[in-house]
């Protein structure tokens, strides 16, 4: 199995222990994970703002994969939105793809359409397979209580991502159960927590994800997972500024879903990126099962 890896702008500048463990649990299953130089912004920051200028980004990144004849795994869940998005809009306007693909033949790409694009869970989940999945599992966790952010990105337009049911999806809580430990049910697991907010309205952009936290705290979540970027920073941002305000804040720590299935592979947590965290994860470890 091999896909064209898209970290994205976020991930290799701000999250980088998300590309170590990435990098780490896909070696451990087999799969060959390419990375291309040609690559560039998915085009999320200008969506709403020049949308010509959006999709010829995303375009491009489509379109080198394609070259390569390997389908996209995102690891954003902005940046799988973006390209789902762009697929979409060009399959439509015949137009628009005209004129971007004459842009890109400057560079001798041209976009068909014949590249899929994929988010990691889904490649952990629909082509991996959780019956696959299993038997890598040498400790599971025991006791562990989980609240999963599934993101917006993700789930909506589902038309178009096609991701889950975007009012009750069960993905990213299957792929947690995996591991032994426990998916809570929690009041706003489905809302939004802020990041698109921040930098405009800095006051709304952290309510909502201290609403969210707050939620996962009152249905018992240990820990909150997380299978991007923004919501990953969000959660470090807004518990970071509570902690400096409240001496007494007990933070509820954002683990990235491959760093929560690494470490019941067996991989080690200096692989997997756990000290570079913003908050204590090596307590995580003591919910592991020995071998």
């Amino acid at each position: 199995m091999k896909f064209a890896l898209f970290s994205g702008c976020n991930i290799p500048a701000r999250v980088s222990q998300y590309a170590d463990a990435t990098a780490a649990v896909f070696e451990k299953l087999d799969i060959e994970l390419v990375e291309f130089a040609e690559f560039n912004c998915c085009g999320y920051p200008v969506r709403n703002l020049d949308q010509r200028a959006f999709v010829l980004s995303a375009a491009k990144n489509l379109a080198v994969a394609e070259v390569a004849g390997l389908d996209i795994m995102a690891m954003c869940k902005c940046c799988y939105g973006s390209l789902k998005k762009a697929e979409d809009v060009l399959s439509r306007d015949q137009d628009l793809k005209r004129d971007v693909n004459a842009i890109l033949a400057k560079e001798k790409l041209h976009y068909q359409g014949r590249v899929g694009v994929n988010h990691l869970l889904e490649v952990l989940h629909r082509d991996v397979g959780l019956k696959h999945l299993e038997p890598f599992i040498l400790k599971p966790y025991s006791g562990l209580q989980i609240a999963v952010s599934y993101g917006c990105h993700a789930l909506r337009p589902s038309k178009i991502t096609g991701f889950d049911d975007p009012v009750s999806p069960v993905l990213f809580d299957e792929l947690v159960e995996i591991t032994g430990a426990y998916s809570v049910d929690w009041a706003r697991k489905l809302d939004c927590c802020g990041a698109p907010l921040t930098g405009i309205n800095d006051r709304l952009a952290m309510d909502m994800a201290l609403n969210k936290i707050t939620s996962a705290k009152e249905a018992g979540a240990q820990f909150l997972c997380t299978a991007c970027p923004y919501t990953h920073l969000q959660f470090d941002w807004v518990q970071g500024r509570i902690a400096q305000s409240s001496g007494n804040w007990e933070p509820v720590a954002p683990i990235l879903y491959p760093q929560l299935l690494g470490l019941s592979m067996g991989i080690d947590e200096q692989l997997l990126g756990l000290s570079k965290s913003s908050f204590e994860l090596a307590n995580i470890t003591s919910f592991l099962m020995p071998e």
